[in-house]
């Protein structure tokens, strides 16, 4: 899976907050897009998965990473949808 996502997609897709924190601080960008998501959309996706899948509480923590690196919570994908479109969706 390492060769498949983009460094920044891969700390969100593992919710390495940490990784994902030093990857933006070095330069990455909180808007990327990678196949059709941008990271903001992809850590909303991962973060909800988690907790149904876990049944865990949610957390969101590389959520409130990208959002303090600048992230676009408007900014649809390549699919049309917005990182708020799918958190006005997710229960």
């Amino acid at each position: 899976m390492s060769d498949y996502w983009t460094p920044a997609h891969l700390a969100v897709e593992h919710e390495d907050a940490e990784t994902l924190a030093r990857l933006l601080a070095d330069g990455a960008d909180p808007n990327e897009v990678f196949g059709n998501m941008t990271l903001l959309t992809h850590a909303i996706d991962a973060e909800a998965d988690g907790a149904l899948q876990t049944g865990e509480p949610l957390t969101v923590h590389t959520t409130a990473v990208l959002l303090a690196f600048g992230a676009d919570p408007e900014l649809a994908g390549p699919d049309g949808d917005s990182p708020m479109d799918l958190a006005t969706l997710r229960p």
